[in-house]
């Protein structure tokens, strides 16, 4: 494993997860979303984007490497697909189920997984 790519990706990879989560949930889905409190604890969200963007980068990192931004987007979007269906799958285990904000859930983690694996897969393509 190329120990410079895993951390510079996922520097980059957790900086844009956090940016784009912002963008989508913070203004495109905000009233689709979560209740936005005013309470959020931004440390801990930033910290949840850093450890992703180190996952994916960990992933990307290992063997020969994912250097391009295709490869790296489908890697990421199966990647972010199961994260939210597992995590959704606990979160609503003893809740009432809503499915269609499970599933636009589940579409959103992949949208924003498949750039953030779009930008670390160019990131370490760069670094070579």
């Amino acid at each position: 494993m190329n120990v410079k790519n895993f951390i510079v990706g996922g520097i980059v990879g957790g900086i844009t997860n956090f940016l784009l989560g912002w963008l989508v949930y913070g203004i495109l889905l905000n009233d689709t979303s979560n209740p936005n409190t005013g309470k959020e604890n931004l440390a801990l969200i930033f910290a949840g984007c850093m450890v992703f963007g180190f996952i994916i980068s960990y992933i990307f990192a290992q063997g020969e490497g994912i250097t391009k931004c295709v490869p790296g987007i489908k890697i990421a979007a199966v990647v972010g697909l199961l994260m939210s269906v597992w995590f959704d799958c606990f979160y609503h285990m003893y809740g009432t189920v809503d499915y269609k904000m499970m599933a636009m859930g589940a579409v959103t983690s992949m949208v924003i997984a498949s750039i953030v694996g779009a930008v670390v897969a160019v990131v370490n393509g760069k670094m070579k």
